[in-house]
């Protein structure tokens, strides 16, 4: 067995089997968590408000699951940190809303969610980081894993600590989780097959390079 097949079969994320400890390395981890911020602030211009909801319809979930997996738990979740910390900021990160850019967005309906994202990103890179991105049906779970915490927090804060009313229960669910259920799923069981492709397609070519 080659090195380079010893280290793709050994545990840990994508960019832990490829990325080092050196200063180079460091430089890449950094620019690869930077990428990871911006297709989030990407993800979140590709927004389609709904007349039912104050929760608009984005891609966020996806990119946020998928670079934590990439990542590991603890890019995976600065990579949100820094998306949320720019937000905050002012910056035009947010999806469209009525409500302006900046801290106010976290204490409006969509705050829940949007506070979920490094968390998300955290679960699902530990579970990637323990091999759960390698074959499709696990890759399910950790997707799955990080979609519910983004949905649990994102309900909660719609349901109980939505400033100037919270929605209660009943009416969160109908306005949070509902609508997006059946399209999550589908993105979540697309999402799922992305990184055991990637490491299918590493294994072969590392394969084929003996």
């Amino acid at each position: 067995m080659s090195v380079r097949t010893a280290r793709l079969e050994a545990p840990g994320t994508l960019l832990n089997t490829f990325v080092g400890t050196a200063a180079l390395d460091r430089g890449i981890r950094l620019f690869a968590m930077l990428v990871v911020t911006g297709l989030t602030v990407l993800a979140a211009q590709i927004s389609i408000p709904l007349p039912f909801t104050p929760v608009p319809f984005t891609l966020q979930p996806m990119v946020v699951l998928l670079g934590g997996a990439a990542l590991g738990p603890r890019l995976g979740m600065m990579s949100q940190v820094l998306y949320l910390a720019l937000g905050i900021a002012g910056l035009p990160v947010f999806a469209a809303s009525p409500l302006p850019q900046g801290v106010l967005r976290l204490l409006g309906p969509t705050g829940g969610y949007l506070m979920s994202y490094p968390f998300a990103a955290f679960l699902t890179g530990a579970l990637a980081e323990r091999g759960f991105d390698r074959s499709y049906r696990t890759s399910v779970v950790a997707m799955g894993a990080g979609l519910a915490l983004i949905f649990a927090c994102g309900i909660a804060w719609l349901a109980w600590f939505t400033r100037p009313v919270p929605a209660g229960l009943d009416a969160a669910l109908r306005t949070g989780l509902y609508p997006f259920l059946p399209a999550d799923i589908v993105k979540i069981c697309i999402a799922a097959g992305v990184m055991p492709s990637i490491w299918a397609l590493l294994r072969s070519r590392s394969g084929d390079s003996r």
